[in-house]
């Protein structure tokens, strides 16, 4: 695993996302002329937050004496981010475990890197060769070719 420009070779896998968005391309070219081909995209609705959780947030009230004190507002986005995140990091499982996966390349931003880590399968981790910390998922894919090519 590796932070630098890492070789994209013919068939392998670059997986584009961050918590809301991911793209699955797929090399129909070679390392010198990249030629991604979308093979998957997966899009999330991110709701606003009146409409994810309209309670209030919580009190609670100290043991001893009559204090009270609120508790931390539910954050629904970045639950809803993590969760498909992960759903994410299982369908990428899953693609290695039936052998259409060789090779794996994966940008996204720091943070949806951070929650994927912690998703990845022994098998996953054995394909992944590059991790690369950009949000690129909003870009068409020659912009994209353009930024790994560079």
């Amino acid at each position: 695993m590796t932070k630098v420009k890492a070789k994209i070779g013919q068939g392998d896998w670059v997986v584009v996302c961050d918590g809301t968005r991911a793209l699955l391309l797929q090399n129909v070219g070679d390392e010198k002329f990249l030629n991604l081909k979308t093979q998957e995209v997966y899009e999330q609705e991110d709701p606003r937050t009146s409409a994810q959780g309209t309670d209030a947030p919580g009190r609670e009230f100290a043991s001893v004496g009559g204090m009270r004190s609120s508790v931390e507002q539910t954050d629904w986005h970045r639950q809803a981010e993590e969760v498909f995140l992960q759903k994410l990091a299982s369908r990428l499982d899953h693609a290695v475990r039936d052998g259409k996966v060789r090779n794996l390349i994966v940008i996204a931003p720091p943070r949806a890197l951070g929650v994927l880590r912690q998703s990845y399968s022994h098998e996953l981790r054995g394909v992944l060769r590059a991790e690369l910390d950009k949000d690129l998922v909003k870009l068409p894919v020659h912009e994209i070719e353009k930024h790994l090519a560079a």
